[in-house]
């Protein structure tokens, strides 16, 4: 059995089914070495400096990546809501980074050392496997091109037209994390999301914030 990369005492919520992305994405010969947890909001996942052996796919929930800044800060590197969290790490001798759950997620570990041996054995999975990092690569694009707006109305928006689905997001730990995102204080997004509600331009419904068409 894949031993817990964490805490032992959470293999009791450990179970062997993956998400149909991972199942596609991975060699059948590998999907058994794959384990399938339930996080609760807080629990990590790695710390910086540990040796890698998993990598990992979030199928629900949230994972950031963080580190401590110069000045003690905490400084976001990633927020992931659903897809492949860690993939650096395939080639580091250690995470660069903390991971940790902010809301309650399902993520399934996968071993980076037979990761790697499928990838120069198995020409057809290296081959999706290039194609997610490049869809990887892209939303990073995105993301700066976010970064350099400088207007909050302007991130958001295109934030929701470019992570969300038909301009409707999920808000699963709140607009404060969102902030954090964009790059901007969570009472300056406060302002800029009740300013758009007053316009009917957005509106936080059910736990989402999704655009309205005037």
């Amino acid at each position: 059995m894949v031993r817990h990369w964490y805490d032992q005492n959470h293999m009791a919520s450990s179970f062997t089914q993956i998400h149909q992305a991972l199942a596609d994405l991975l060699p059948a010969s590998l999907r058994d070495a794959c384990v399938t947890s339930i996080y609760a909001k807080g629990e990590r996942l790695f710390a910086a400096g540990e040796k890698p052996f998993y990598m990992f796919f979030l199928s629900s929930g949230e994972v950031l990546l963080e580190r401590t800044g110069r000045h003690g800060e905490s400084v976001v590197l990633q927020r992931t809501r659903y897809g492949i969290v860690s993939e650096a790490s395939l080639q580091s001798a250690r995470y660069h980074c903390d991971g940790k759950a902010v809301a309650t997620s399902e993520i399934t570990a996968v071993p980076i050392s037979e990761i790697q041996a499928a990838l120069e054995a198995d020409p057809a999975f290296s081959k999706r496997w290039i194609g997610m990092l490049n869809r990887e690569v892209k939303r990073l694009r995105l993301q700066c091109e976010r970064l350099s707006m400088h207007r909050v109305q302007d991130r958001l928006m295109h934030f929701l037209e470019t992570e969300g689905q038909q301009g409707k997001y999920p808000l699963a730990s709140g607009l404060k994390s969102l902030a954090a995102e964009l790059g901007v204080t969570h009472e300056a997004l406060y302002r800029c999301v009740a300013e758009l509600e007053k316009k009917e331009l957005l509106q936080r419904a059910g736990g989402y914030l999704k655009t309205r068409a005037r």
